[in-house]
């Protein structure tokens, strides 16, 4: 967050402190973490870890969190459908509700499916559960393999989907989940500084980590995550204000840290809080609004995302091409998507 930014925010803040006692309590935050069937011993020791590290950190994250966390023989269809269905009756609108997936997923061609003990359960059933919750801030972080495939039963206007991989036919075992949870215990994933980690801001981390941890392995990526948080478009990989997506994750608070964690637990500094990320949340609306209306912008970034769907494809094909034909196809798509990107950022 640049100064200029944070010096308007508190000015606002100071002028509207008087009517701050009017505003309603703070909302609550509902999270629901599965870790379904691993298939092996060393995926269900990982899948359940994952779960069990993330339901610590949400729990002692303080303020008013419903943690629900389902590992091993209680994260069945029917416990699952029981948890939903208590939230959808606790929640409110002004509430937040996140999901998150853990474990191996499925899909084949029609529909996408998260593995768990006894039957399995759809995406189109896990947008159900979810629609039930009235909570208008909804999340859902589907880190399973697969997890392409479950993106258009789950998006909807004011929800944020991520996915751990781009399509439902990247079916490898992921490793996003490793550096989703890091994400929110590592204090450099708030990149803005502003002591609150929201989910694009994890979603950045956990990509960036993720794209690194094959680079290190010198293996080729299995998994290309995406985010879509329109509710009417494709997920894409690279969220801005020139495409629209992002502004919803932009906005999401995942966790509070330090002095925003302290004053989300008081009472007296509560309602400040609440301002202060009202303020942010309007700023970025009209950051995002602004781009909307160019076209010029738009076009480009049409051409930057069949670009990088042109390098995506070239990775893949590489084996049944020559060196010479992959790095001369490679290298013109590269330095065509860095010119674009000059021109997106002018």
């Amino acid at each position: 967050m640049k100064v200029c930014r944070k010096a308007a925010l508190w000015i606002g803040l100071c002028l509207g402190y008087a009517g701050l006692s009017a505003l309603p309590a703070r909302a609550a935050s509902y999270y629901v973490t599965v870790a379904g069937l691993g298939g092996e011993p060393d995926y269900e020791q990982r899948f359940s870890a994952q779960a069990k590290d993330l339901d610590k950190l949400l729990k002692a994250s303080g303020g008013d969190a419903h943690v629900y966390t389902l590992t091993g023989s209680d994260a069945t269809k029917a416990h699952l459908t029981d948890t939903m269905n208590l939230i959808a009756r606790e929640a409110k609108a002004d509430d937040s509700f996140t999901l998150t997936l853990i474990g191996h997923g499925s899909y084949d061609s029609l529909e996408y499916k998260l593995n768990l003990p006894g039957p399995d359960i759809s995406g189109e059933d896990l947008a159900a559960l979810c629609d039930r919750v009235t909570a208008k801030r909804q999340l859902i972080v589907n880190t399973t393999s697969a997890s392409g495939g479950s993106i258009g039963a789950l998006q909807k206007p004011g929800r944020i989907v991520i996915s751990a991989t781009k399509t439902g036919t990247e079916k490898n075992a992921t490793v996003f989940a490793r550096y989703w949870v890091e994400a929110l215990r590592d204090a450099s994933a708030d990149v803005d500084k502003n002591e609150v980690i929201s989910a694009l801001e994890a979603f950045q981390y956990a990509d960036r980590k993720t794209t690194s941890f094959y680079e290190s392995q010198k293996r080729l990526a299995t998994e290309h995550a995406i985010i879509e948080d329109t509710g009417k478009k494709e997920g894409v990989r690279t969220p801005s204000t020139e495409n629209g997506e992002g502004l919803l994750a932009a906005n999401f608070v995942l966790l509070r840290l330090g002095a925003a964690q302290k004053a989300a637990n008081d009472p007296a500094k509560r309602a400040l809080l609440e301002k202060k990320e009202e303020l942010e949340r309007k700023i970025d609306t009209l950051k995002y609004q602004k781009a909307a209306n160019d076209p010029a912008k738009r076009a480009l970034l049409d051409k930057k995302e069949e670009l990088e769907r042109k390098i995506d494809t070239l990775k893949y094909q590489k084996a049944a091409m020559s060196a010479e034909d992959y790095k001369t196809q490679l290298s013109g798509a590269l330095v065509e998507l860095a010119r674009v990107q000059q021109e997106l950022d002018k």
